[in-house]
């Protein structure tokens, strides 16, 4: 694990007022960040899955609601998405202040390295930028790994510049998808318009492992390649720096790292067609008009671990505190209805009454 010079480890997030790229002292009981390298059960009105059958949860029951949480023991590992990690670093160091006797790390390896652990039985809990792929569902599935899905927020990716840059205050997604596709690329600002500079554009973004570089290709460039020449990075921060000490960089990541780092990055507009620059906020990203790219967040728990207390209140804390502590890292809280079926559906996963969702996707197990 990457650790500051005090002997601190790179916290993602840090109290009320979190950042994301501090450090904080490790403290028993404190939620720990590691630097390493379907579209399921999608809960509300419109979208609402009757759950059938039953899964019956052994070890330890459920505390009730309203148990002393400090009661609780043990350790719970988290791992995937640099995007959804700062918002589970939130609620892990909330519910940390009322459960001191429980260890939870938040790994940071992408949202497809997240899944490769989570798949292999290695995780309890998988922050992830998208859905679970079918190739990714079908691990689980040969490793006896069943698994439910949560939708926790919203994000806007958010395509940025350096604060020098003055020109580029709103691009098309035609634009875009010139900038990044690998045949015939924009590699100049005056590819894309004349009237810009004809110094070459010098991009950065998320690396392959990333969910928010799938999202992002796919919303960008459909069924087109992307080009391999830009400068990728898992750890969100590093694309910070990069286009921060660039005035030709353009690079892309998560809401909440931009809204870290607005001193020195600029957020530029998207036109999808319509002829109109939207920003990227957190009423555009809810009202859909910051278009094509607004995306739900997940957070996925292995069944196995669903059965031990500390997993059990650990996501019972997580549904029913997301919607306050998501914007307080920068993204936005899904609709109230969206929480209130993920906590009805949590709770009759708990008591037994559930199926799992990974039991609802048609996945055949890797060979």
């Amino acid at each position: 694990m990457n650790l500051c010079e005090s002997g601190e480890a790179p916290g993602v997030a840090d109290g009320r007022e979190r950042g994301l790229d501090g450090c904080k002292p490790l403290q028993k009981g404190s939620a720990i960040v590691k630097n390493l390298g379907f579209g399921a059960r999608t809960r509300g009105a419109a979208a609402a899955m009757v759950l059938a059958g039953s899964l019956m949860l052994g070890g330890s029951p459920a505390l009730a609601q309203d148990a002393d949480l400090s009661a609780l023991t043990g350790s719970i590992t988290s791992d995937g998405s640099s995007t959804v990690g700062p918002l589970t670093q939130a609620v892990s160091e909330e519910f940390i202040g009322s459960a001191p006797d429980v260890q939870i790390s938040v790994d940071i390896s992408g949202t497809g390295g997240g899944f490769e652990r989570f798949c292999n039985g290695e995780t309890d809990v998988q922050n992830a930028s998208r859905a679970i792929k079918e190739e990714e569902a079908a691990n689980c599935a040969t490793n006896g790994v069943d698994w439910y899905e949560f939708e926790v927020a919203y994000d806007g990716i958010t395509v940025v510049t350096n604060k020098e840059n003055t020109w580029a205050s709103c691009l098309t997604v035609d634009q875009l998808k010139q900038l990044w596709q690998k045949e015939n690329p924009a590699m100049t600002w005056a590819d894309l318009n004349p009237e810009w500079p004809a110094d070459a554009v010098n991009l950065y973004g998320p690396g392959t492992d990333s969910g928010t570089f799938d999202f992002f290709v796919e919303a960008i460039l459909g069924e087109d390649d992307i080009r391999e020449d830009f400068n990728p990075s898992e750890d969100d921060n590093v694309l910070v720096s990069g286009v921060g000490g660039d005035v030709n960089a353009l690079g892309y990541f998560g809401l909440a790292y931009y809204e870290a780092n607005k001193d020195t990055l600029n957020a530029v507009a998207v036109d999808n067609s319509s002829g109109e620059c939207v920003a990227p906020s957190p009423e555009s990203v809810q009202d859909g008009t910051y278009a094509p790219l607004s995306r739900p967040l997940y957070l996925y728990v292995s069944a196995d671990s669903l059965t031990r207390p500390e997993v059990q209140e650990f996501m019972r804390f997580y549904l029913e505190n997301a919607a306050e502590l998501a914007p307080e890292v920068g993204y936005v809280a899904s609709p109230a209805e969206v929480y209130a079926a993920d906590i009805e559906a949590f709770e009759a996963d708990v008591a037994g009454t559930g199926t799992p969702d990974s039991q609802q996707v048609t996945a055949t197990p890797a060979s």
